[in-house]
């Protein structure tokens, strides 16, 4: 890893495609953007100042993959607009990775679009991002239907594709077979999906499995773990911090960095409101764990 005295960007991480989106594979996440904590009901809003400064520092940093979606918002603040305010008129390598399915009504509570529903909330994704088209939108699928057919939706999705809303489509929360009904409907060129150390056999598999077919693998939570939106634990197992000692660094870049080891085409988007801890992602992006550090974290 570089000298502390010399600037980290997302460039060291590597590139890969979506589609024909070539992204660094260190990008970032927006859903901590636009609240100070997790929850909408009972957390303050964040500093519009402090995110539009993060998202700026981001690009400066070679960030050029961007993950959002338009439930993110607290009280006073959207993710989207904030990105719309930071960064438009938007650089030609900058490619916004959103999402859709879930709904958030004013009050906050959540609801699942019927296929009917996702082109407006594409088409709500488009306005406050101010775009003509999104570059990727990935099917958020809930957790509790891992059986549930796919078809009606991702075709949904598909159909907005071949009119021109969408250039390229992702699947989050998903399944090997789910993945398979929807590459049998559109192309599909990222998934999205909870992944870290620690992570169960079969998650390695389907990983595994996504780089083989050329899908990009996009894991959330990377670093919370099972802290999920809750971050993550100040309690870190033994072997990551032992990792984290031998480098110099943190547990949390010892996390992300172990999981850009886990294939080429494994993107990163670590998301934070903190211009420190943005600095601190990105530079996860050039540590380079031996053969030694990742046996002993597979442990």
């Amino acid at each position: 890893m570089p000298s502390s005295s010399e600037t980290i960007t997302a460039a060291a991480s590597g590139t890969w495609k979506l589609g024909d989106l070539t992204v660094n594979r260190l990008g970032f996440g927006s859903m901590r953007l636009a609240q100070d904590g997790t929850a909408f009901a009972d957390r303050t809003s964040s500093d519009r100042d402090r995110a539009l400064r993060v998202l700026r520092r981001a690009v400066e940093l070679g960030v050029n993959h961007i993950d959002t979606a338009s439930f993110y918002f607290s009280p006073l603040r959207s993710a989207n607009e904030l990105i719309n305010s930071a960064l438009a008129p938007y650089a030609e390598d900058l490619v916004i990775t959103t999402k859709v399915g879930p709904g958030r009504d004013p009050s906050g509570t959540w609801a699942w679009a019927t296929p009917e529903q996702l082109r407006g909330q594409v088409e709500e994704n488009l306005r406050q991002l101010g775009r003509d088209h999104l570059d990727v939108v990935n099917l958020r699928l809930a957790v509790s239907r891992a059986s549930a057919p796919v078809t009606e939706l991702f075709g949904a999705l598909a159909e907005l594709r071949t009119a021109g809303l969408i250039r390229h489509l992702g699947i989050s929360n998903t399944t090997p077979e789910q993945l398979a009904e929807a590459r049998g409907i559109a192309p599909v060129v990222c998934v999205q999906n909870a992944y870290g150390l620690g992570s169960p056999a079969e998650h390695h598999a389907f990983l595994r499995a996504c780089g083989e077919q050329g899908i990009a693998f996009v894991p959330f939570f990377a670093i919370a773990g099972a802290g999920r939106e809750e971050g993550a634990s100040d309690n870190q197992d033994d072997a990551t911090l032992t990792v984290a000692r031998r480098h110099g660094v943190t547990a949390a870049q010892v996390r992300l960095a172990w999981t850009l080891h886990q294939g080429p085409h494994v993107l990163a988007i670590p998301g934070t409101g903190n211009p420190d801890h943005l600095v601190e992602n990105v530079a996860a992006g050039a540590l380079r764990l031996t053969t030694e550090d990742l046996a002993l974290l597979a442990r």
